[in-house]
C-alpha cells in the first residue's frame, strides 16, 4: 500500500500549488481520500476529503474557497489545488485513505484513516 504525496514547494503568499496523491498497492477507488497538514509545533489538522466516487467533498473552514480537492480514479490519483496561499498554510501536507461504502460521505477526521502517505512540504513566504 502506497500513497505518494507530491507537488509541495516554496511559494509567495497569494500563489498557487497543486498537490498530488498517487496511490498504488490497493484499490483506492473504494476509498475516500483525505488531506491533512501539520505545521511545526502544532497539532495535525484536517484540510479536506473526497468520497470514493469524487461526488462529495468536505473542507476545513480555514481553507474553504481556496482549496479544491478532486480525484481521477482512472489514474488512482487525488489532486489538491491550493490557491491564494497564505503564510499560515505552511505545513507538511499528508494524504490518507480509508475504505468506505459506495454511498458514504468522507470525513476530515484523521482517526478514520488507516493508510497514510509520507507528506510533502508546503512553505509560503510573506
Amino acid at each position: 500500500v502506497q500513497l505518494q504525496a507530491s507537488g509541495g514547494g516554496l511559494v509567495q503568499a497569494g500563489g498557487s500549488l497543486r498537490l498530488s496523491c498517487a496511490t498504488s498497492g490497493f484499490n483506492s477507488n473504494e476509498h475516500s481520500i483525505g488531506w491533512f497538514r501539520q505545521a511545526p509545533k502544532k497539532e495535525r489538522e484536517g484540510v479536506s476529503c473526497i468520497s470514493r466516487s469524487g461526488g462529495r467533498t468536505e473542507y476545513a473552514d480555514s481553507v474553504k474557497g481556496r482549496f479544491t480537492l478532486s480525484r481521477d480514479n482512472a489514474k488512482k490519483t487525488a489532486y489538491l489545488q491550493i490557491n491564494n496561499l497564505r503564510p499560515e498554510d505552511t505545513a507538511i501536507y499528508y494524504c490518507a485513505a480509508v475504505r468506505t461504502i459506495v454511498t458514504a460521505p468522507c470525513a476530515v477526521t484523521a482517526g478514520k484513516y488507516n493508510y497514510w502517505g509520507q507528506g510533502t512540504q508546503v512553505t509560503v513566504s510573506s
